[in-house]
């Protein structure tokens, strides 16, 4: 007979968290549904014939470099068929199948032990594996990891044991601790002198007007909330692990600060995914009152394994968790060290071509100035014209738009390029693309440069950037105020040949 804690965790059924499985999976739906929906309206761009890194010449560098074991060293659908028809419809039907997850309690039929939110749950992890790996350098981040790594754990979730609810809750604390322990080793000194928020607010990725407001917050505030922040990622997941009202401190306190950061950043779909990651510090008791009547009532209908196949559901679920958490903590002291943990990398980086065993570090180093490249067009090399990007800065007069949940992955990656040299190749095939008329990538911006004609000639300047003060907004209406640096000295000049 196994002990009482063996069948309490890994054989006993997730009774107490029922609704709470109920509750997440309909809103990772919703989640899955907007990451797709934003991949698919600039997919083609990405990876597609006409792309920044065509997912046919992705493919081509795969297959030479990995051989036979090309499918697990590179793990996509697209291996089937990698055309635009492909993307698309790897893009749009994970959009449909997330909208399927979120409404299969009132259109699926009959009770099963939820071998249909099961078979949903697996498309949808292995359509975004396989555009995470199209998008390369687009799609390498923490949202794009968190997501995969949440939509894994949730295939095990219908009719699972505890030791599920056990390993979100692993997740969640590593997300925050990681991020936390990330900037006290960055050696960043606005995360020790607590003035990181100072400069955060200006020189995020993309801001919105909420960022303008925040970045107006009086000085001793503003490293109040800095102090907040290392709190609320190094001391509050440490809560996760204790009794109940601990758990449910750290849950509401996690969830408060993420609604804060949505209030200030354009962080697309991530904030969301991290507040549904708490619901698992919650328990059916909890969160009932905060849940209509009809949702718990589907809840207590739905999927509960019968005790054999939960059996063998633990068992396997056992062996899961002895490699991703193991995994996970050969990853974490990659972060710490900065360096492989060698001979445990090796098959931790097989782990993670699957984005299962992942580290996070959001934001460990906060810039103090804001740099931007400024792409000027051309047709005969008297008369330039900037671009026109639909969401990073640009126009100082501009108002800073709030997209969440959508990621704009070309307007966040130009963010890297005056600072980061391994997204000047990227950035150099983007300006390539333009010179080519790719309609595509030509529909990423707000609109056509220099009208339907190609530019013959782009050029590339570099810009300062800083938050307009109130007295400046108040009399010129700009939210930015730029001051011109030169010529980018990477990539001064692209000729079309």
């Amino acid at each position: 007979m196994a002990l009482p804690w063996v069948r309490e965790i890994f054989l006993a059924g997730a009774g107490d968290y029922r609704l709470v499985a109920w509750v997440f999976l309909r809103l990772l739906g919703l989640i899955y549904l907007a990451a797709f929906a934003s991949m698919a309206v600039q997919i083609l761009a990405l990876a597609g014939a006409q792309g920044i890194y065509p997912m046919a010449e992705q493919l081509a560098v795969a297959a030479e470099q990995h051989g036979a074991l090309r499918l697990l060293a590179y793990p996509s659908l697209f291996w089937i068929q990698s055309g635009d028809g492909a993307l698309l419809g790897a893009a749009w039907g994970g959009a449909a199948l997330g909208l399927l997850l979120t409404l299969w309690p009132w259109i699926g039929r009959g009770r099963d032990p939820g071998w249909g939110e099961r078979a949903l749950l697996i498309l949808l992890f292995l359509l975004y594996l396989s555009l995470v790996h199209a998008g390369q350098y687009f799609t390498n981040f923490q949202w794009d990891i968190l997501l995969l790594e949440a939509g894994f754990l949730a295939i095990l979730l219908p009719g699972g044991t505890r030791l599920v609810v056990w390993l979100f809750r692993w997740l969640l604390f590593r997300l925050r601790f990681e991020s936390g322990l990330s900037k006290l080793i960055s050696g960043d000194p606005g995360w020790r002198d607590l003035s990181a928020l100072n400069h955060y607010f200006e020189t995020q990725p993309l801001p919105h007007a909420g960022a303008w407001y925040a970045h107006q917050l009086p000085d001793w505030l503003l490293r109040l909330g800095t102090g907040g922040t290392l709190f609320v990622e190094l001391v509050v997941p440490f809560f996760i692990f204790l009794p109940r009202p601990w758990r449910l401190f750290a849950a509401w306190v996690t969830i408060l600060w993420q609604v804060l950061i949505i209030a200030t950043s354009n962080h697309n779909f991530f904030n969301l995914l991290t507040i549904c990651l708490c619901l698992f510090l919650f328990d059916d008791r909890a969160l009932g009152p905060w849940t209509p009547a009809g949702w718990r009532r589907r809840a207590e209908a739905g999927p509960l394994l019968p005790e054999r196949p939960r059996a063998a559901a633990g068992a396997l679920l056992l062996a899961i968790a002895l490699v991703l958490v193991p995994a996970s903590l050969v990853t974490a002291g990659e972060l710490v060290l900065r360096r492989p943990v060698e001979p445990l990398s090796g098959w931790v980086q097989w782990v993670n071509r699957f984005r299962l065993a992942n580290r996070y570090h959001v934001f460990p180093e906060v810039r103090t100035e804001r740099i931007e490249v400024q792409i000027e067009a051309s047709l005969e090399g008297e008369h330039w014209e900037p671009l026109d990007f639909r969401y990073r800065p640009d126009d100082p007069a501009q108002t800073p738009a709030f997209i969440i949940p959508h990621q704009p992955r070309l307007d966040w990656m130009l963010w890297f390029v005056p600072m980061n040299p391994v997204f000047l190749e990227l950035f150099e095939r983007f300006l390539i693309r333009l010179t080519e008329g790719s309609a595509p990538v030509t529909a990423l911006l707000a609109q056509p440069p220099l009208g339907a004609e190609p530019p013959r000639l782009l050029r590339v300047r570099v810009y300062r950037y800083r938050f307009a003060t109130p007295e400046e907004r108040a009399a010129t209406g700009h939210w930015w105020h730029r001051e011109d640096l030169g010529p980018f000295y990477a990539l001064p000049l692209v000729e079309r040949t």
